[in-house]
């Protein structure tokens, strides 16, 4: 009895593992025959787990879809990076989240043997979370648009404009998110182009979903670097391009999608895009990366750039210990 129960845990965690499996493949990991196979395939079934099964000369089966969540089977490096999730999760930028990823990690972290109980513990006793102004998103508004996306359904929202909240009718396409914020990519119908919303400006869908639509060619094939784009540097005043004298992943350590967007520009060099409301601010960002840089645009920039030197000299000429 006891290895006919082992054996049905190993079969469940092979079906949680991959989508699809046939006979011969789950009787060859099982070490055991397809009548075998068979048979524990129907005691899951007793037990509540909808295992479909599709016709053939060897058989596949498919773990389904049922009316509960069954239990899963996870392995040491899946439960370590689910219980660090859940211990993100309760700090994240999805409001109401917080309670429910704390009840899983405590129900998670009760089942978990003492050898990683000991790893996960010692992340949450040296982790502290540093709050900061990031939007913070309603979890209901989140997964209706991200049904809305994978459905196909144009919405009406409401999001602040220079004249209040005003009603804009979109084709939702893709949910981007970086640490902080989440950004929805949508074609505007009322302005016949592609637009990018911040998800915790958004007062919510108008209505349920509209009619469907067919997708439209996506503006750029990495939409994450077109949504960086969007986001650093098209509202502003000033958009910059900047030379930097260093490889894309070092300069990318040190940068953040949501402020800039990074193009390579050889081996030991990429261009930074970026841009803000005050050349003061741009100088100083740039400056602060730690980078050799030469300025591409705005021209004006250059000028800031020298003041600020100067300024920075005649600090440090002044400073005690100086000679």
């Amino acid at each position: 009895m006891l290895e006919t129960s082992a054996r049905l845990l190993r079969l469940l965690s092979l079906l949680q593992s991959r989508r699809d499996w046939t006979g011969t493949e789950l009787a060859g990991r099982l070490g055991v025959g397809l009548r075998t196979v068979r048979r524990d395939i129907d005691r899951l079934r007793d037990l509540g787990y909808p295992v479909d099964a599709a016709p053939g000369v060897a058989g596949g089966y498919r773990l389904g879809t049922g009316a509960m969540l069954p239990p899963l089977l996870l392995d040491d490096e899946e439960a370590v990076a689910v219980a660090i999730s859940l211990h993100t999760a309760t700090t994240a930028s999805v409001a109401g989240l917080e309670e429910t990823a704390l009840r899983a990690l405590t129900k998670l972290q009760q089942t978990l043997p003492s050898r990683l109980r000991h790893r996960i513990s010692a992340f949450h006793a040296t982790t502290v979370p540093l709050a900061g102004p990031a939007g913070r998103v309603d979890p209901d508004l989140l997964t209706a648009i991200a049904a809305a996306c994978r459905d196909q359904r144009r919405l009406r929202l409401g999001y602040p404009g220079r004249d209040g909240v005003a009603t804009r009718h979109v084709e939702p396409h893709r949910l981007v998110h970086t640490p902080r914020r989440w950004y929805l990519l949508a074609w505007d119908l009322d302005r016949a182009g592609w637009r990018t919303f911040r998800v915790d400006r958004i007062a919510g869908p108008l209505g349920p979903p509209g009619a469907r639509f067919t997708p439209r060619p996506l503006p750029a094939d990495d939409v994450a670097a077109y949504v960086s784009h969007s986001i650093s540097s098209a509202p502003y005043r000033y958009q910059a391009r900047i030379l930097i004298h260093a490889p894309l992943e070092a300069v990318a350590q040190r940068s953040s999608p949501a402020a800039g967007r990074l193009e390579a520009a050889g081996p030991d060099a990429c261009v930074l895009h970026t841009g803000s409301n005050s050349l003061n601010e741009l100088a100083l960002y740039v400056a602060v990366k730690g980078f050799d840089f030469q300025v591409l645009d705005p021209p004006e920039l250059a000028g800031i750039l020298r003041a600020l030197s100067e300024r920075l000299s005649r600090a440090a000429d002044a400073s005690p210990g100086q000679a």
